[in-house]
C-alpha cells in the first residue's frame, strides 16, 4: 500500500509538472508577438544601383534588425533579421535607415571603429534620413514617428542599451523630423560635405 501511494504521488507530481510545462509553453507562444512584414521601400545606392532586400530568419533576435552591405557578388543588399518580431513602423524605419547607408555610400567607404565618433555620426545621419523619408512618405507622419520612437525605445531597452544612449538617439530622430528639408536634399548635403573634406 505504501509503495502504491508513493507511486501515485510520484506519477501525480510528474503529471502536474508536464501540465505546468505545457501551460508555460502555451503562454510563451501567446505572448510572443508576431507582426506582418512590411514591403521594402524603393532604395538605390549613391551609384544608382538598386538595393535588394532579403529577409533572414533569426530565432535568437529579440526584435527586428537590419544590415546594409554588398553580398558576395558585389550586389548592394539589406538583410532584414527577425522582422516579424517588431511592429511595421520599426520595420519601415530600419529599412530606410539601412538604405541610407547605401545612399550615402557608407557601404563602400572604410568602416570606422564601432562606437567611434565617425561611426556614431554615420548612424545619426542614417537615422535622420530614415525619419525624413518616413515623415514625407506617410500621411500620418506624426503618428508614424511616435510609433517609431516607442518601438525603437522598447527594442533598444530589451537588448540592454543604457537610457542615455536611447534618449540621445530618440532626441536626434525628433530633431531630424522637424528639419525643413527633404531626405534627398539632406543626402546631397552629406555627400557635398564629405567631398569637400
Amino acid at each position: 500500500m505504501k509503495h502504491t501511494l508513493t507511486l501515485l504521488t510520484f506519477c501525480g507530481f510528474k503529471t502536474m509538472l508536464i501540465i505546468a510545462f505545457a501551460t508555460c509553453a502555451a503562454l510563451a507562444q501567446e505572448t510572443t508577438p508576431s507582426f506582418e512584414i512590411a514591403s521594402p521601400p524603393a532604395c538605390q545606392n549613391n551609384k544608382g544601383e538598386p538595393v535588394r532586400f532579403e529577409n533572414q530568419i533569426s530565432p535568437k533576435a529579440k526584435s527586428a534588425a537590419g544590415m546594409a552591405r554588398r553580398d558576395d557578388k558585389g550586389v548592394p543588399v539589406i538583410y532584414r533579421f527577425a522582422y516579424a518580431k517588431s511592429p511595421q513602423s520599426l520595420q519601415k524605419f530600419i529599412d530606410r535607415h539601412e538604405c541610407a547607408h547605401h545612399q550615402t555610400g557608407d557601404i563602400d567607404r572604410p568602416h570606422p571603429p564601432r562606437n567611434s565618433p565617425d561611426h556614431m555620426m554615420n548612424e545619426s545621419i542614417a537615422d535622420c534620413i530614415a525619419i525624413l523619408r518616413m515623415r514625407d512618405e506617410t500621411t500620418d507622419s506624426q503618428g508614424q514617428i511616435k510609433n517609431v520612437t516607442i518601438a525603437l525605445t522598447e527594442a533598444m531597452d530589451a537588448v540592454g542599451f543604457p537610457p542615455s544612449t536611447i534618449d540621445s538617439r530618440i532626441s536626434n530622430i525628433d530633431n531630424c523630423a522637424q528639419k525643413d528639408t527633404i531626405a534627398a536634399e539632406f543626402i546631397k548635403a552629406v555627400m557635398d560635405h564629405r567631398a569637400a573634406n
